[in-house]
């Protein structure tokens, strides 16, 4: 028989993710914007946001594939015990 389906994210999930996500971001524009070659603050601020943006997409993504093989990983283990 079919087990029910579980829920695969809670608010609090959600939240932690986020809080994450965001901190994340400012952390790595404050790496990359100190590298960006130029001396006009408009562009620096495009510039490392953009590329802050683009590497906090992959942590993202990278967390929420962690998280799937670590629910996979902790019912294979639930499994066998059964």
């Amino acid at each position: 028989m079919p087990q029910p389906e579980q829920k695969l994210t809670s608010p609090t999930s959600l939240v932690v993710d986020a809080v994450l996500v965001i901190a994340f971001f400012f952390y790595m524009y404050s790496v990359v914007s100190t590298h960006v070659q130029s001396h006009e603050e408009k562009y620096i601020m495009l510039w490392g946001g953009l590329t802050a943006a683009l590497l906090t997409a992959l942590f993202w993504l990278a967390l929420q594939m962690f998280r799937v093989v670590r629910r996979f990983h902790r019912q294979q283990i639930a499994e066998r015990k059964k």
